[in-house]
Formats: C-alpha cells, structure tokens, sequence
C-alpha cells in the first residue's frame, strides 16, 4: 500500500481526497496547508489525523511514498523541490509553472532524485476524451490529419475561483493547457503556434477567447478554441468537443457526450456519458471522474516502474504550447516551439 501526504486543501482538494479513496493500492496518511482552518475542515471531513501547517514538516516527520499537490502554480516549484529532495514521488496540480523555466527545474529535480513526476492534465483523463483518443490510437479513423477541440462556455468559473479574474493569464493558462494536451494526445508534437486571444467580459483582466491554430511536426495540423463569452443552451459546461479526420474515416465527439465514428458510409454512435460517481455532482462529474482516473494511472506506474503518460517531461511539451500562444498572440506571428 503506498502511502501519501496532500499539500494543498483548497477549492480542488476534496475532489483529489475522494478520488485517492478509491485508489486501489493507495492511502493518504497525512494532510497539510498553510491556513489552518482550512487544514481542519478538510482533515475532518475525510478523517485525517495526521495533519501540518508546514510541508517540510511533514516530509521531515511522516514515512511517505508520494506526494500530491493541489496548489496554485507559483508554488509548485519549491514544493516539487523540496518533495524531490525528500525522496518522495509527485503528483502536481496544473498548470504546471508559471514560466519553462521553472517547469523545467522541477523536471530536472525530480531526474536527479529518481523520483516519478505527473502533472495533474485531468481534460486527457476524461473518460469521453480518454474513448475518443483510444480509438484514434487503435487506428479506427487511419491516420489523423486534421483535429479540432472546442471548449466554449458562459458558466460562470469565477465565482468558486475568484483568483481566476485577476490575473494577466486566464484562459489559455487554466483551460487551453488541458485542450492542447488533448490536441498532442492526438495528432503527436507541434511545431509552430499561431494564435489570436480576446478579453469580452470587461470584469476580468486576462483573456476569455482563444483561436489557436497548430502545425505538427507530421505536417498535420489542428485548431484549438476555447472561450468563457459564449452564451449556449443547453450549457456544455465542462464538456471538450472534438472532431478528428482521419484518411479512413471521422471521429466526433459531440455535446451531450455522444461519439460518433464515421467508416465506410456508415455511422457507429456510442453514449459515452462518464460515471457519476457518488460522491460526484453535475456538471462537475466529467472532470471528477477523471481524477481517480489520473490517480490510479499514477499508482500503477509506480508499481510498474514507468513513466506516467502525462510526466513532467511529457507536460514540458504542453507547457512551451501555453508559452508559444501567448507569444504568438502578444506579437501577431507564428511561433516555432524549438526556439522557447
């Protein structure tokens, strides 16, 4: 049984400590934040005695196999190291870092200290998301040569994470990662990002829309698009469309989590609907679902000593995106990913 320690019992956390639950194979042991009341509200929801006001208290003081981070990016850097250095492995929250730099110093710790490194990119581990792209890998559509992800929405993020409007960053950083880690999932690498952003709501500081276009390495290419303007009804909160061509068919997955794969003149429908599992509530259950998808994955990797599909060094790749549009957008041109 591998035993963890949670840093971080914020507006996300309680999603990370049901999933961890579930686990088989996993137990969390110990519970830390720096506000405390925080600290004894979530340790007594979930029965957590064990519990610090400092991480590396708890890194000093408790036997643990892993560590999960659930806190905001301008942390995750220290925390990585200091998890590093104590011989722990490490699941962290997205977005990763602020800036490659730090990404990559994280990666780098956790290489010199032997340790396992995943990013928490949980869009990829969304059950609809995950059929979709297992049946893009198993060849059913041929070879992929054109991806659209869409996520648009109207429902109102701010109001649970308020910080989301303050910062010059909004939607490429905390949405457009996970549907550019959607993008490589399938269709591989990028080479060149162009991309275009807009602010509609006047509330906030960052951008709500963003119109990404991706050259592959394969000389495919892909559109990404997400916005937090569009008025819809029904809502599609938080559901990732998808279209995907291949040179043997099409793959769709469409609002009401319904796939559609297009062959040889005929249409193959599936409901692809995630679980709502019981401690889950709509329309939240797609991205909770997801997280004892990731912890899971993150547990049989470390038994079976490899690499997690979404690892740091893996998130590098998902991260230079996030910085190449931004770029991209700021400057009006196209960006090679190589140079960042």
């Amino acid at each position: 049984m591998l035993r963890g320690g949670i840093i971080g019992a914020g507006f996300f956390a309680a999603n990370h400590l049901n999933g961890w639950q579930m686990v088989d194979g996993a137990e969390i042991v110990a519970l830390c934040d720096t506000d405390s009341g925080r600290l004894s509200t979530m340790g007594d929801q979930f029965g957590i005695i064990r519990r610090y006001t400092d991480a590396a208290q708890m890194l000093a003081e408790e036997e643990l196999d892993f560590v999960d981070i659930i806190t905001t990016a301008p942390s995750h850097r220290p925390l990585v190291e200091l998890a590093a250095s104590s011989g722990k492995h490490i699941i962290c929250q997205k977005p990763f870092a602020e800036n490659l730099t730090d990404a990559r110093a994280m990666v780098a710790a956790a290489q010199t200290a032997g340790k396992t490194l995943m990013v928490h990119e949980n869009f990829r581990w969304q059950s609809p998301v995950r059929t979709a792209i297992n049946e893009i890998r198993a060849g059913v559509i041929g070879t992929p040569f054109f991806c659209r992800a869409s996520f648009r929405s109207g429902y109102d993020v701010f109001s649970g994470q308020p910080y989301l409007a303050e910062g010059e960053r909004f939607i490429i950083e905390d949405l457009g990662i996970h549907v550019l880690d959607i993008v490589r999932a399938v269709m591989g690498d990028v080479a060149t990002v162009a991309a275009h952003t807009n602010r509609i709501n006047p509330k906030i500081r960052g951008e709500d829309v963003a119109t990404i276009l991706l050259s592959h390495d394969s000389g495919m290419s892909s559109v990404v698009d997400c916005s937090y303007a569009t008025q819809r009804s029904p809502e599609t909160f938080p559901q990732t469309l998808l279209e995907v061509d291949g040179d043997k068919g099409s793959l769709y997955l469409k609002a009401g989590y319904r796939l559609e794969i297009h062959t040889n003149g005929e249409v193959e429908t599936r409901d692809v609907s995630p679980e709502l599992l019981s401690w889950a509530e709509r329309p939240w259950h797609n991205i909770q679902e997801s997280v004892l998808s990731i912890q899971q994955h993150f547990c049989d990797c470390l038994r079976d000593g490899r690499q997690p599909e979404t690892s740091g060094t893996d998130n590098l790749k998902t991260l230079t995106l996030v910085e190449a549009a931004y770029l991209s957008a700021s400057e009006a041109r196209t960006v090679e990913t190589n140079h960042l």
